[in-house]
């Protein structure tokens, strides 16, 4: 799918005050597409708030030094974003991800924009800018900034890299393509530097997460001849190791080292009683539509969904959509 960049170039031109926002449990690609987002903005006169549904994750306030992303219901109110002209939604597509901004979303007579590069859509009443070809949305974002004439700066690049990054596996995911390095090139050559981004991210684990990390892969079994493995996270373990719930972010990605795991997922009991699902796969099923089946969404390789009910029945109840779909796809 091609961006209509001239339309997307049009639209920003024609107002002067924007709100961005993400998904709910921001990870680093709708932190850093955001705060990418709103520098590109800002560097052509706008004026830019962004706001999400949920506070950014204790592990990743690194990406917002001067914590320019506020919450919604922490101090910020639907009244006080009425009168911003463009919302504009980054990484999502779904209702179900956008939390308590869907809310802004439906009441507020603002003009909406979407730049994603998920598959999965749902109708936003909004003007879609999507590339499912991207691998992150912060590489889009770094392509705006070239089609609106914005240099990009070391304060844009550095979060843009670490949104590119982390929906690559650091480069190590499928969907890394020469335009994808070609996009970090130029990141890293406007200021970015790749390793202290890789300390910030991966080497800032506390004693919890560590913990959490453990009971995670104790818990993991196997499946379907070794090709499929799964694991859970509870409540309760939460306390037991010290760990939070951001703490559970590409905890899934570690079961995808056993030798011939082909699929990957993890449920990750919530505050509200449900479950949220994580998919990964390295075989012909496509997370998306296995999400899909969970009203969640995401790319063929990865993507999330919840599951409402005890964990004795939603367990079983995930577990055999994941094996009916990697038998249908042998």
């Amino acid at each position: 799918m091609t961006i209509d960049w001239k339309r997307f170039s049009d639209i920003t031109a024609s107002y002067n005050t924007f709100l961005i926002t993400s998904h709910i449990r921001p990870d680093c690609d709708a932190l850093g597409s955001a705060l990418g987002m709103a520098m590109v903005l800002e560097s052509l006169g706008k004026e830019v708030r962004i706001v999400t549904g949920d506070p950014v994750p204790p592990n990743l306030t690194f990406i917002d030094p001067d914590k320019r992303i506020e919450t919604l219901g922490e101090g910020v109110t639907l009244e006080d974003l009425a009168q911003l002209e463009v919302m504009m939604v980054l990484d999502t597509s779904a209702w179900a991800q956008l939390g308590p901004m869907g809310d802004v979303l439906r009441a507020e007579r603002m003009v909406k924009m979407v730049l994603d590069h998920h598959v999965s859509e749902d109708d936003l009443g909004a003007e879609y800018f999507k590339d499912t070809t991207a691998e992150a949305t912060g590489r889009l974002v770094a392509e705006a900034a070239d089609q609106l004439g914005v240099p990009l700066t070391a304060e844009m690049a550095t979060p843009l890299f670490a949104a590119q990054a982390t929906d690559t596996g650091w480069y190590r995911f499928k969907s890394t393509s020469g335009d994808a390095l070609r996009i970090a090139a130029s990141l890293v050559d406007a200021g970015a530097v790749p390793q202290e981004i890789y300390s910030d991210i991966y080497e800032q684990d506390t004693v919890g997460r560590l913990r959490l990390r453990g009971i995670v892969l104790a818990r993991t079994e196997t499946d379907l001849d070794g090709r499929l493995a799964h694991t859970y996270i509870r409540l309760a373990d939460f306390e037991k190791s010290g760990a939070v719930p951001s703490d559970t972010e590409d905890l899934i990605n570690l079961t995808l080292g056993i030798k011939g795991v082909e699929f990957a997922v993890i449920l990750v009991e919530q505050a509200a009683g449900n479950f949220k699902l994580s998919f990964r796969s390295r075989c012909g099923v496509d997370c998306s539509q296995l999400a899909q089946q969970f009203s969640g969404g995401g790319h063929r390789a990865a993507a999330g969904a919840g599951i409402d009910g005890p964990f004795e029945d939603a367990q079983p109840k995930v577990l055999d959509a994941v094996r009916e779909a990697m038998q249908a796809a042998v």
